[in-house]
């Protein structure tokens, strides 16, 4: 009997360790639990169902549980499902021995589901207009994800979730012209922490990636934190022209090749408003290629047609109400390469910039001050500027060092349109490309400006103001100005220079208003210009006992000499009447005199005009001038040979209309000389000999002008008249 209980005992223990072998193994299917499953899921939400096959079931002898695992069950809400790959769940072994079902937690393994369905499946359950944004831009993409979920006693669900996954091939289109393709990533959400990781995309042809980003949901805003990175960036003309826009002044960018790595963080408020954005990148720019729009040719002689940067090393830090900007690397504007280095710091409205740049031995040019550069030295530009409301800017300093030339500005004040507002100190020290030696100086006490200094050479500036093509405002201040000049020596030419020119200039609307200007010639000859304003208008006068520097400037005039000059003009209303007198001269060549008076016959004045040169007693000029019209109401030149009168218009750039009477002195004498009693008085009993003299004509463009004659038989009453007061001064 003994043996008999014994072996039912081990047969017992037999089966039952085979049958919880079994269970722990190969486990049960069933389907007695499904309706009690599905009953837990519709307790979540009564739109939630489950859409159960065969329920497998599994022993864990260890825990006293029972793992509940299906196999391909659908998840469905108000008719649209979600294909599961698995769903498991343990429960208790004392509910299965109870026929209970007590949902503790829920273990789901989705199939690979598409993004756009699985977008669809989510706003059915929660709508709003962010998840219909985006379904609207998702194309393609896939996600397979694990979904572990934990019960409280209530069957509600604990804190402790996570769900993990990827997504793979995913395709977005943001916008018309920007597309984002093969988004791969993990990912990881627990409770209110969602993690990215290992993200690749393709945004616009061009590779992205990052590391990891990390959003914190479980304050009041949304937190969010990451990094992105790219390598070898590369972008064309028409890439970039999506940049291009986002400059006010158009920047035509041809390519651009670079590496980034970038850290950022930010906050999103319920509202979807991005709040304390950070943004620090380190910027590997290998090459960037823009078209260069600066008209600055005269400045840079050998500039190019793309601005060329490279190699660059760039730090970009970025957060509220600030902006900083680091960088150095190599520049090409010009044949050599230029290198520099520049910092930009931006604190709310406050902006600082510094930058040196080292223009090499590529060709510098400042023609209105006759400098440049040699191609053979090293030159350096180092510049700040200020700015407190980006209404104004400081330049701080700026400077430009070759050799021993130094140009050094000092607190220049600029508004926004970059006209003067004021200005504390310019020192300009260099030898010009006439090897003269330069040294002037602008200082400011108070409102009144002065400028001083050893020597200047002037002679490009004369050169370009009475060589201007067009009609130039400058306007370089935004103020009123008093200007005081002292210069010890002011080279005129390459022969003349001024001692001692001092006196006061007046600017108002950046136009001279006043001016009272002299200085001496050597043996103290004088030199004077003055400007008066008024209700009569504004009056303009020169005076120089040294008329060649001046008059020797008009290419047509050759060979003269000798001479000093007395101007006097008053303008009214845009419009200009005129003086202009210049005694006691010799001309040497005149190519349009000599055609003329080869044309008239008077050969051996022409010959005498291209050999020792022909002298004039006084040269006078009436002529008003309004926009581009210059109206000569009347040219008188009288001297020892020929005598001149003549009028017309000149159009400017346009057209030259002159007509007039040129008659050999010998006429003069021999007319005047039939004058009874005043004849003999002025000329004598003797009368010259030879031809009368011409009237004449000269009209066309410029270039082209055609010049006709006619013989005359008397003279005017009016040349007559001229004659006399001439001869009787």
């Amino acid at each position: 009997m003994k043996k008999i209980i014994f072996r039912l005992i081990l047969l017992t223990v037999f089966i039952l360790i085979a049958t919880v072998t079994y269970l722990s193994t190969v486990g049960i299917e069933t389907k007695s639990f499904n309706s009690q499953i599905k009953e837990k899921i519709n307790k979540l939400d009564p739109n939630l169902d489950l859409e159960l096959k065969t329920v497998k079931l599994i022993l864990n002898p260890i825990n006293f549980t029972v793992d509940v695992k299906t196999i391909g069950p659908n998840l469905i809400y108000r008719s649209k499902k979600l294909e599961i790959e698995t769903a498991k769940t343990k429960i208790l072994l004392k509910y299965i021995l109870q026929n209970k079902f007590a949902l503790n937690n829920l273990e789901i393994s989705t199939k690979s589901i598409q993004l756009k369905n699985l977008l669809s499946f989510i706003r059915v359950v929660k709508n709003s207009p962010e998840l219909l944004i985006l379904e609207t831009i998702v194309k393609t993409g896939h996600v397979v994800a694990d979904i572990n979920i934990e019960f409280d006693e209530n069957g509600k669900i604990k804190n402790n979730y996570s769900i993990s996954g990827f997504l793979k091939d995913g395709n977005l289109s943001l916008l018309k012209k920007i597309s984002a393709d093969k988004i791969n990533f993990l990912f990881e959400i627990k409770d209110n922490q969602t993690k990215l990781n290992e993200i690749n995309l393709v945004l616009n042809e061009k590779k992205l990636s990052s590391s990891s980003i990390e959003i914190d949901n479980s304050k009041k805003d949304i937190e969010i934190n990451g990094d992105f990175s790219s390598k070898d960036l590369k972008f064309n003309k028409s890439d970039l022209s999506l940049i291009s826009d986002l400059f006010s002044y158009e920047i035509m960018f041809e390519s651009i090749n670079f590496t980034t790595k970038n850290d950022f963080s930010f906050i999103l408020d319920k509202k979807y408003k991005i709040k304390n954005l950070k943004i620090t990148s380190k910027v590997n720019l290998h090459e960037l290629s823009a078209k260069n729009n600066f008209d600055i040719k005269s400045i840079l002689p050998d500039l190019s047609k793309n601005i060329l940067l490279k190699n660059h090393l760039i730090n970009i830090i970025y957060e509220k109400d600030k902006f900083d900007i680091s960088g150095k690397g190599s520049a090409l504007f010009q044949k050599e390469e230029s290198n520099i280095d520049y910092i930009y710091k931006k604190n709310k409205e406050v902006i600082n910039f510094k930058a040196n740049l080292d223009v090499g031995k590529n060709p510098f040019k400042l023609s209105f001050i006759n400098y440049q550069k040699k191609k053979n030295l090293d030159s350096k530009i180092k510049l700040e500027i200020i700015s407190n409301d980006q209404k104004q800017f400081l330049i701080k300093e700026l400077d430009y060092i070759e050799n021993k030339n130094k140009f050094l500005l000092r607190n220049i004040l600029l508004n926004k349109e970059f006209k003067i507002e004021n200005l504390d100190k310019i020192n300009l020290e260099f030898k010009d490309v006439e090897n003269k030696v330069n040294q002037i100086e602008i200082t400011r006490n108070e409102n009144i400006f002065f400028l001083k200094g050893s020597s200047f050479n002037a002679n490009k500036l004369i050169e370009d103001l009475l060589d201007s093509k067009e009609d130039k405002k400058f306007e370089l201040f935004n103020k009123n100005l008093d200007l005081n000049i002292n210069i010890d020596k002011v080279f005129i030419d390459d022969e003349y220079l001024l001692n001692n020119l001092s006196g006061k200039i007046y600017f108002k609307k950046n136009n001279i208003n006043d001016a009272n200007l002299s200085a001496f010639f050597s043996n103290d000859e004088k030199f004077t210009f003055t400007v008066n304003t008024n209700n009569e208008g504004k009056v303009t006068t020169l005076y120089s006992a040294k008329a060649k520097p001046f008059v020797k400037r008009y290419k047509f005039i050759k060979g003269y000499d000798g001479g000093y000059l007395d101007f006097y003009s008053v303008n009214k209303n845009n419009k200009s009447n005129s003086k202009l007198k210049i005694y006691d001269f010799n001309l040497k060549e005149l190519p349009a005199l000599t055609k003329l008076l080869t044309l008239a016959s008077l050969q051996g004045i022409a010959d005498l005009l291209s050999g020792e040169g022909i002298g004039f007693d006084e040269f006078e000029m009436n002529f008003e001038n309004q926009n581009n019209l210059t109206t000569i109401n009347e040219i008188y030149a009288i001297g020892p040979a020929i005598s001149i009168l003549m009028e017309g218009y000149v159009e400017k750039n346009k057209l030259v209309s002159l007509r007039g009477t040129l008659v050999p002195a010998t006429t003069i004498n021999k007319a005047i000389g039939t004058i009874p009693i005043l004849g003999k008085i002025l000329v004598g009993k003797k009368t010259g000999e030879g031809v009368f003299g011409v009237s004449f004509k000269i009209k066309g463009p410029p270039k082209d002008l055609e010049t006709t004659v006619n013989p005359i038989k008397t003279l005017t009453p009016r040349f007559i008249t001229r004659t006399l007061e001439k001869i009787k001064k």
